[in-house]
């Protein structure tokens, strides 16, 4: 078997229970340098309502994403997550605060749920290096939000 000398292009497909255009406006207005891409509407030979969105692409912050009005048959889960990185407090703050909006819920370590059910983690930059240390890593597993500071206190003690 030989190797693909092109590099696939690999897209998130999310299952959503009849939001999908909800889902992409909301994460679109959050993210830079985003946008809805295209959309497929139903010809009457799927599930749901006849001309409504069955997929829509979107972009947020560059990376493709399609989501899919497939019914209440599957849901997120804690399986999947996809990691926010920022480069400092104002950031996470930002971020955790507009994916929380409507209905979203705070987990735990950087991590939080939005109103649709998608996980998120919402992470300094640099957490791999401030995790080396044993008291960062002992402070993070007491935080729900990261506290980049103090991540940077207990790296330093």
């Amino acid at each position: 078997m030989s190797t693909p000398t092109k590099a696939p292009a690999i897209t998130p497909f999310l299952w959503f229970d009849g939001t999908a255009e909800e889902a992409a406006d909301f994460y679109v207005s959050i993210f830079p340098n985003s946008r809805k891409v295209g959309e497929l509407r139903n010809t009457g030979d799927a599930p749901g309502p006849k001309g409504g969105i069955l997929t829509i692409s979107f972009e947020l912050s560059g990376l493709r994403f399609t989501g899919l009005n497939g019914g209440p048959q599957h849901t997120f889960n804690e399986a999947v997550s996809f990691v926010v990185q920022c480069d400092n407090q104002e950031e996470i703050d930002y971020y955790w605060s507009k994916l929380l909006e409507g209905g979203g819920s705070p987990i735990a370590c950087g991590w939080l749920k939005d109103k649709y059910g998608l996980r998120w983690q919402i992470t300094p930059t640099r957490i791999g290096e401030l995790l080396r240390s044993s008291k960062a890593m002992q402070a993070m597993m007491q935080m729900t939000k990261f506290d980049i500071a103090e991540l940077e206190r207990a790296a330093a003690s």
